[in-house]
């Protein structure tokens, strides 16, 4: 370790997809964040992840080969399965030719490959997990991880880490932007957003359903992951008053969001976290959420949005109906106070410590 007080960092990206590509939904605004604010404080950082992959003044090592499938699509007994030439494999067979370069690797892959590496390695591994439990496989070797390196799997959020059995290992590092480059907006128009990628387990038909009742134009933002489900909405709701904007910069993304009244999360599954919830309230924007997971925890009921019964079309109506009671400047301050990268970078600069200094003492 460096007797600076400065940390030498090799983050392994999420290998679904290349980092700007949108494919690893809010894991690449996180790796992106703590690597920009962590290079900032002076530590060394360098990011592998698939060929194509761009991330903003932070040095990239490009690893080729094919994309890992992505959890969420998988049932809870399937099988581990690897492409011929995975690029994880290769992005960790890389990571294991330069390991004593660095003081910790952190893991941003949600794959069964580097938690059964990692008693391997001679360098310790973070592991930072971006979703709930979703393949047994994964449960069990992150289980096996957390008991054998205690301290070394961080979660966004407790509803996040309630999910595993594990939990109580979990450390809870939450999330956080960069505020400056979300603009703050008092007057919006008449009008609602919904931004993720477009898949069953983020249920926007919800939202869409919501659009169509109220009569309020419906912004929807994000990656287009699963496009038979985006023609089944459209197919089932034909008059709905939405507009799909694709996915967008976060620049581009703000610009559009800033202006509406409200932010729908409708998730169908524990959602981790959610960073576009802190995206809107950045904006001054109200987030009305299902009360599950990560945006439970993030919006404060009849302050800075409304959390209603999860799955309840009627409960997204009500709410919007009285979004007139919620003050937007709030909004803006919890994201000040509580997700700046600030406070980001304080939490997993803690956390990063604590592991290389675990390897000093071994």
């Amino acid at each position: 370790m460096t007797t600076n007080n400065s940390l030498k960092l090799l983050f392994l990206s999420t290998s679904v997809g290349q980092l700007g590509s949108g494919l690893g939904g809010g894991v690449e605004l996180t790796v992106l964040n703590i690597a920009k604010e962590l290079h900032r404080r002076g530590h060394k950082i360098t990011v592998v992840a698939p060929v194509g992959s761009v991330l903003e003044s932070i040095p990239v090592i490009e690893i080729a080969g094919d994309l890992q499938g992505t959890a969420q699509t998988q049932d809870y007994n399937d099988s581990i399965v690897m492409p011929a030439d995975a690029v994880l494999a290769n992005m960790w067979e890389y990571a294991r030719q330069v390991q004593d370069e660095w003081d910790v690797i952190v893991n941003f892959a949600y794959d069964w490959l580097p938690f059964y590496l990692t008693p391997f390695f001679r360098t310790p591994i973070a592991h930072f997990i971006s979703m709930g439990s979703l393949v047994r496989s994964l449960d069990r070797v992150a289980e096996q991880t957390a008991a054998q390196f205690p301290g070394t799997i961080g979660v966004y959020t407790a509803s996040q880490a309630e999910t595993f059995a594990f939990a109580a290992e979990c450390q809870l590092l939450g999330s956080g932007i960069d505020l400056s480059l979300y603009e703050f907006c008092s007057q919006p128009q008449s009008k609602l957003a919904w931004l993720g990628r477009i898949a069953p387990e983020k249920g926007l038909e919800d939202a869409v359903a919501a659009a169509k009742i109220t009569g309020l134009p419906l912004k929807i933002m994000g990656k287009m992951q699963d496009e038979d489900y985006w023609q089944k909405i459209c197919a089932d709701y034909p008059d709905a008053p939405v507009e799909y904007l694709g996915f967008l910069t976060t620049t581009q993304m703000q610009e559009q969001v800033r202006q509406c009244r409200a932010l729908l999360m409708t998730p169908r599954w524990v959602e981790a976290f959610g960073n576009v919830a802190i995206e809107a309230l950045a904006c001054g924007v109200p987030v009305i959420a299902y009360a599950r997971g990560g945006p439970a925890e993030i919006v404060r009921d009849g302050h800075t949005g409304f959390l209603v019964e999860p799955d309840s079309v009627n409960g997204l109506v009500g709410a919007i109906a009285r979004l007139d009671q919620i003050d937007r400047s709030a909004c803006r301050r919890q994201a000040e106070v509580e997700y700046s990268l600030e406070a980001l970078g304080d939490r997993f600069q803690h956390w990063f410590n604590s592991i290389a200094a675990s390897k000093v003492r071994q």
